[in-house]
């Protein structure tokens, strides 16, 4: 890593719905000194903000232009229908576009499905934003169709929601141009992999510390003999006190000669 690019922060760009709050405690954890600043951005414009080098990587909704961008898909998100909460619908735990057939759908500009149509009878006009849209819905004048974060996001209490099962799905990526995935990118790239601070792939890994020649513990030093335990001697170590003392291992037998053999009766 060079000198300047350790004293800038990395730029992180997310659409709604995406929660990465998760990544972001982590990378303080391994990154303190690196600040991580993120970026929301509307989902149609998340491209043109990595393009414009706004941002260093994004967590952002696929497709995106694979010719320009490297992405790594992190997971793709449950389709819902948002409807009023007296509304018929929620009867049901589970519903197909076939029971939307009669129904006004709010298709707004920034949807992130890519329909070959959307279902259900189209709105009189197409309101700007998914958030517009959920305010239409509350006023009872139609349905909405979105990812399951974004019902989340703009939940009401007079709203709820009920699984699309044969919708579209919308797929969350992180994505950054491929001609800048700097050592920083690497970095966040490790995280949202799921890789561990030492992992051998990691920038960031740590060599572990040398155990001694002998395999044992660190700290130990390398052949080092054991002490023999109290009152116990090696054979080195009795030879020793014998020449040291000539006498100590010759008294039991002179003791032994100088006995009295015993009478008999």
């Amino acid at each position: 890593m060079t000198g300047s690019e350790e004293s800038h922060a990395f730029r992180l760009a997310y659409v709604p719905g995406v929660t990465p709050a998760k990544w972001v405690r982590i990378w303080n954890e391994r990154l303190p000194g690196i600040p991580l600043n993120l970026l929301a951005v509307p989902a149609a414009e998340a491209s043109e903000v990595l393009r414009a080098g706004e941002a260093d990587a994004g967590l952002v909704r696929l497709p995106v232009d694979r010719t320009f961008f490297s992405a790594i898909p992190l997971y793709t998100e449950t389709t819902v229908v948002v409807v009023p909460k007296d509304h018929v619908i929620t009867a049901a735990d589970e519903v197909t576009v076939e029971d939307l057939a009669d129904e006004v759908l709010f298709h707004p500009l920034d949807d992130v499905f890519d329909w070959d149509r959307p279902p259900g009878e189209l709105a009189f006009e197409r309101p700007a934003t998914t958030e517009d849209a959920v305010e239409l819905v509350a006023a009872g004048v139609g349905l909405l169709v979105v990812p399951q974060s974004l019902a989340r996001l703009y939940h009401r209490k007079d709203l709820t929601y009920r699984p699309l099962v044969d919708a579209p799905e919308s797929s969350v990526a992180l994505a950054w141009p491929e001609e800048a995935t700097t050592d920083l990118v690497e970095d966040f790239i490790g995280i949202v992999r799921g890789r561990t601070a030492n992992s051998s792939r990691g920038r960031k890994a740590q060599t572990p510390e040398p155990k001694g020649k002998s395999g044992g513990r660190t700290g130990d030093v390398a052949g080092a003999r054991r002490k023999p335990a109290a009152g116990k001697a090696t054979g080195k170590t009795a030879g020793k006190s014998a020449a040291r003392n000539p006498r100590a291992g010759s008294d039991v037998s002179k003791g032994a000669k100088r006995r009295k053999p015993r009478r008999r009766a």
